[in-house]
C-alpha cells in the first residue's frame, strides 16, 4: 500500500505540472543577421585572427535592445538573435573579410597562433534608439552601431593600429522585421569599414617589413 501512495503522489505531481509543457508565453523568433560580400580585389599576403568581440555590459546577450529617449535600455519581447551578441558579431566579421577576399587567410582566435595579425572589436553600441516619445508614440526607431577594433601582430602582440565605423540606419517602420532589416544594414556596412580599414593597416605594415 506504501508503495502504491508514492506513485499516486508522482502521478499527481507530474500532472500539476502541466504548465511546464503547455506555456502560453508567446513563441521566441530567432533572427540571423548576414553580411554582403564586398570584394576588395586582391588579397594581401596576410593571415588575421578575429578575437572574440568585447560587448559593452548590457548587450552582453542574445536579445535585441531599444534604447529610449531617457537613456532607457530595455529588450524586444519574443524575440531573441541566433546567439550571443559576441559570437554572432564574431561570425559576421569573419563573413565580411571572406566576402571580401581581402586576405589570405581569416579565422577565429582558435587559431591566433598560427596568424601573423589579430583584430580585437569592441561593441561599443549595437541598439535601435527611439525618438523623443513626443514624437508620435509608433515612430520608428534608427539602429546605431558602433565598433571600435584593434589590430595587433601576434608574434610581440604589439599595437598596429585602431580602427573605428560607426552608422546609424533608420528603420523603414516600427515593426520588428523591419528594424531587424535596419539592424542588418547598419552592422554591413560597420564592418565593411572595419574590413577596409584593417586591410590598409595590414597593407602598410606588409609595405615596412
Amino acid at each position: 500500500m506504501k508503495y502504491l501512495l508514492v506513485s499516486l503522489l508522482a502521478m499527481l505531481g507530474l500532472a500539476g505540472c502541466g504548465s511546464l509543457f503547455h506555456s502560453s508565453a508567446p513563441a521566441v523568433t530567432v533572427y540571423r543577421l548576414s553580411m554582403e560580400p564586398k570584394s576588395a580585389g586582391a588579397p594581401i599576403a596576410a593571415d588575421l585572427a578575429v578575437l572574440l568581440p568585447r560587448v559593452r555590459r548590457g548587450l552582453d546577450n542574445d536579445r535585441i535592445a531599444a534604447l529610449y529617449p531617457d537613456r532607457r535600455l530595455d529588450y524586444f519581447a519574443a524575440a531573441r538573435w541566433a546567439g550571443p551578441l559576441d559570437e554572432m558579431l564574431q561570425d559576421l566579421t569573419l563573413q565580411a573579410f571572406r566576402g571580401a577576399y581581402a586576405l589570405r587567410n581569416v579565422d577565429t582566435d582558435a587559431s591566433a597562433f598560427a596568424s601573423g595579425y589579430w583584430l580585437e572589436i569592441d561593441a561599443v553600441e549595437f541598439q535601435a534608439e527611439y525618438p523623443d516619445a513626443r514624437a508620435g508614440a509608433d515612430e520608428a526607431p534608427t539602429v546605431h552601431v558602433h565598433l571600435v577594433g584593434r589590430i595587433g601582430g601576434a608574434g610581440d602582440r604589439r599595437l598596429l593600429g585602431e580602427v573605428d565605423a560607426e552608422t546609424r540606419q533608420p528603420a523603414a517602420s516600427n515593426r520588428l522585421t523591419a528594424i531587424v532589416q535596419a539592424y542588418n544594414q547598419a552592422a554591413d556596412a560597420a564592418l565593411a569599414k572595419i574590413v577596409a580599414d584593417t586591410t590598409a593597416v595590414l597593407g602598410r605594415n606588409l609595405e615596412i617589413r
